[in-house]
């Protein structure tokens, strides 16, 4: 009977995770303590509150946290080169060569420069473009794309993949830094490349002498700081949440068909996609599955704002309405996710 009560309290803890978020505005703004109190509540019904359990939720956070603190001092100090940079690219090879380059580099990159620094980038070389509004923000909604399923390929590029990696790391899986490139890269290389190809395809045609989509404001080093202590406490909240819904998701995950997971978790497109991770993922799980669900998570997260972080950071620094995103963003997505798990269904056993 004990059990019963346990799952069932884990259920409701699951459902306030998943709908609390999405639809009560100071959940949204206070995400990262939100989840931390989830978190702590998950794991004090499943009773699994250990010492062991403690340290790994302080020391997982530390690699993505320093990159994020790191890199975005380094972001900080060379910002003011891209119009340069950029100026030089676009005279060499062209406007769509030059857009599909960057995006290529970004997606790529974004595994190591993470995936908010990657958009951040990405938000400035928006700003410098001068295109018609409609096309940049086609332009940002692939890019985000592609951002978003090239960080996936290391634990340092987004929560996502750090909370994949600290579930999984143990046996059967045994997964370590290049797991997920490994696990992913096959299917995540194909994306970012035809994402960036389709950002890249018709800018050329797009120049309108002004800027479409300009920055909200530069950052100074106390929103560098305020920004990589929100991931650090996020990630911990998604390690706790993690362990204390493990009951749950090794109750039900395990049996469930592979189709039935990549369908079910387009629901990332509404919901961030790392909370999903943590909710779902467990060792129990085979290599294929486990495919599937990040496959799953990491494609229709790009089809609305709320997703993905390059979504959530770019709309927000370059004003970019729900309504344009789902429009430039709903059909491309609609078609990978499709692709993607028939040639998923097809290839992996």
């Amino acid at each position: 009977m004990d059990n019963y009560f346990i799952i069932a309290g884990l259920a409701v803890i699951m459902a306030f995770t998943l709908v609390l978020p999405f639809s009560v505005k100071k959940v949204e703004e206070e995400l990262e303590a939100f989840l931390f109190v989830m978190g702590a509540a998950a794991v004090t019904i499943s009773g699994v509150w250990s010492g062991r359990l403690v340290i790994e939720a302080l020391k997982e956070p530390l690699p993505i946290t320093l990159a994020v603190l790191t890199v975005g001092f380094i972001f900080k100090r060379v910002r003011h080169r891209i119009k340069d940079w950029l100026g030089r690219l676009t005279a060499k090879f062209g406007l769509p060569r030059t857009v599909f380059i960057i995006i290529t580099f970004l997606g790529f990159a974004s595994s190591i420069l993470t995936a908010i620094i990657a958009s951040l980038i990405l938000a400035e070389v928006i700003s410098v473009l001068e295109l018609e509004r409609s096309y940049e923000v086609r332009t940002v909604v692939y890019a985000c794309y592609a951002i978003g399923l090239g960080a996936a390929l290391t634990p340092l590029g987004e929560p996502l993949s750090t909370i994949a990696i600290a579930k999984l790391k143990g046996p059967p899986h045994n997964a370590d830094f290049f797991y997920l490139i490994k696990q992913l890269g096959v299917w995540v290389a194909p994306g970012v490349l035809l994402t960036a190809f389709i950002a890249g395809f018709g800018v050329g045609k797009a120049a309108s002498g002004k800027a479409g989509l300009t920055e909200d404001a530069i950052e100074d080093n106390k929103s560098i700081v305020v920004r990589a202590a929100r991931v650090y406490l996020f990630v911990m909240a998604l390690i706790f949440l993690g362990a204390g819904l493990k009951p749950l998701a090794e109750r039900f995950v395990p049996g469930m068909p592979v189709w039935a997971l990549y369908w079910a978790n387009s629901v990332s497109a509404v919901l961030d996609n790392a909370t999903l991770v943590a909710a779902e993922v467990t060792p129990f799980m085979s290599g294929r599955q486990v495919t599937f669900v990040l496959m799953g998570l990491l494609v229709s997260g790009g089809l609305l704002i709320p997703g993905n972080i390059p979504n959530i950071v770019c709309a927000a620094k370059l004003d970019i309405s729900s309504g344009e995103w789902a429009r430039a963003a709903l059909p491309c997505g609609a078609a990978l996710m499709l692709v993607y798990f028939v040639l998923l269904s097809v290839f992996v056993k």
